[in-house]
């Protein structure tokens, strides 16, 4: 994912150069999929999926659950296991442009977000996954 969000960002600064509390650390990230990505960096104008059943995907703020951006990788982490959304189970079909990553199961702070290499259609009981090492977060 290319796009951190204004929000991050300032916490971020403000953290380290003004020495305030980062704000931001929460225990379950939620992996939140786009019609229409967000842009810029605040983030903005994204349109968050809503097909039949989704919800965004939890995924626990631990070492077990993302790779050390500390090995091999360096300045990024990747999904260790597989991240599975709800099955399609509206009558229309989606197509998904992006992804994102949530403090909260809904509303939240955006914290990343990039567009998908290539466009995604999710049928009816069709089910959106990343496979392992497949959803990557990067600095710098």
């Amino acid at each position: 994912m290319a796009g951190k969000a204004d929000f991050l960002e300032n916490a971020v600064l403000n953290h380290f150069f003004r020495g305030t509390d980062l704000g931001v650390n929460p225990a379950t990230l939620y992996v939140a999929l786009f019609t229409t990505t967000p842009a810029g960096d605040a983030g903005t104008g994204g349109v968050e999926a809503a097909f039949g059943g989704y919800a965004r995907a939890a995924v626990a703020s631990v070492a077990g659950s993302w790779k050390d951006p500390a090995i091999a990788t360096q300045g990024r982490v990747e999904n260790l296991a597989k991240i599975v959304f709800n099955p399609n189970n509206g009558p229309d079909a989606a197509t998904i442009n992006g992804a994102g990553i949530y403090d909260a199961l809904s509303g939240g702070n955006l914290l990343w977000f990039d567009s998908l290499a290539a466009p995604v259609t999710v049928n009816r009981q069709d089910q959106f996954r990343f496979d392992e090492n497949q959803l990557i977060i990067a600095e710098g």
